[in-house]
């Protein structure tokens, strides 16, 4: 396992995060606290130390079984959760953005987790009520307070985390260093705005469902069952076509399908870190076996062209021959395309 700097800070975790949603059996899936544990072990013994949790995974086991796990040597890992889903059903201010459910959801986290601090504070989904300023200025005081030491953001569209890391940076507080998005070959729409803003802030892009929930792993290609629903867009004949060329050039290097899906990720022009889930100590050996191989350019090309997607406006519209005359000229061929970021 290598080591990577968590967007601008000195920040270092391992190349591969270890996501623990499936840490407990509360939601009828997903690992008994042993199990778990050989889980965290295996992570752990492979270099791993990026850990990925939050307030609302398996009713608050997730982050309970990791408190105890981490317990006996808590600075040697980076804990991540996260605040934002409800932490109870009773008050309409126990979940959301707004400060109160984040200083409530934080505390709460901390007592589950066993500790003083938590290395990497997301905010988990954006709703859509709570002013930015809001926000920032708490996440601000926690990090002034020490019980929180980085800042990331979770399933938010581009404009406002490009508005709240400008505010952050004018007003002297916590920028956000991570940008957790769901990303793989067969979500790849947040190319067309979040990944970019991402190299522009120099953020960490933190993919979940990295195999698009175990489509991408060839599984149900063999006729395996999972969780997801046959009418998944996961399953549909364009997700099924890109899977099938994972598979090929997963069988030309002699490695796990899901080594490939997970190393295309690693290898995009911007920092990125997947987050592979586990519920079997086998995934986590097989998901690790990805840091040890690389994808040719051609393989990247194949990926990449049959992954393909609609770009829209306005990258398709940059694109375009008149476009480009009118922008450059007529001297587009001739110039460095070196982006302004």
């Amino acid at each position: 396992m290598k080591y990577k700097l968590l967007g601008r800070s000195g920040l270092k975790v391992s190349e591969l995060c270890l996501g623990t949603m499936g840490f407990g059996t509360e939601n009828g899936w997903g690992a008994d606290k042993e199990t778990s544990k050989q889980i965290f072990d295996d992570y752990v013994n492979a270099g791993g130390n990026f850990l990925d949790t939050a307030n609302f995974y398996t009713k608050g086991t997730s982050e309970k079984f990791l408190g105890e796990f981490i317990a006996p040597a808590r600075d040697n890992y980076v804990v991540a959760t996260k605040y934002s889903l409800y932490e109870n059903m009773q008050s309409p201010n126990a979940s959301g953005n707004n400060r109160k459910n984040m200083m409530a959801t934080v505390e709460a986290s901390l007592k589950r987790l066993n500790t003083d601090y938590i290395d990497l504070l997301y905010l988990h989904i954006w709703d859509n009520l709570t002013p930015v300023d809001e926000i920032l200025r708490g996440l601000d005081d926690l990090v002034t307070q020490g019980k929180v030491l980085y800042l990331g953001i979770s399933d938010t569209p581009a404009w406002v985390v490009s508005k709240a890391n400008t505010l952050a940076e004018l007003r002297g507080w916590s920028q956000f260093i991570g940008l957790q998005v769901e990303y793989s070959l067969v979500q790849r729409t947040v190319e067309r705005e979040l990944i970019p803003m991402a190299q522009h802030y120099n953020m960490t892009v933190l993919p979940w469902a990295p195999l698009a929930g175990g489509a991408l792993s060839g599984k149900y290609l063999r006729g395996e069952k999972g969780r997801i629903k046959e009418t998944s867009n996961r399953l549909n004949e364009r997700s099924t076509i890109i899977a099938r060329e994972v598979v090929a050039v997963a069988n030309e290097l002699d490695v796990d399908a899901s080594n490939v899906a997970l190393k295309w990720l690693m290898q995009q022009p911007v920092s990125c870190i997947p987050i592979v889930g586990a519920t079997k100590p086998a995934q986590v050996a097989e998901n690790l076996k990805c840091v040890n191989i690389t994808l040719s350019p051609e393989h990247m090309k194949r990926l990449d062209n049959v992954s393909a997607y609609e770009p829209g406006f306005p990258a398709a519209f940059f694109e375009e021959d008149a476009v480009k005359k009118n922008v450059y000229g007529g001297f587009y061929d001739k110039i460095e395309q070196r982006r302004f970021l």
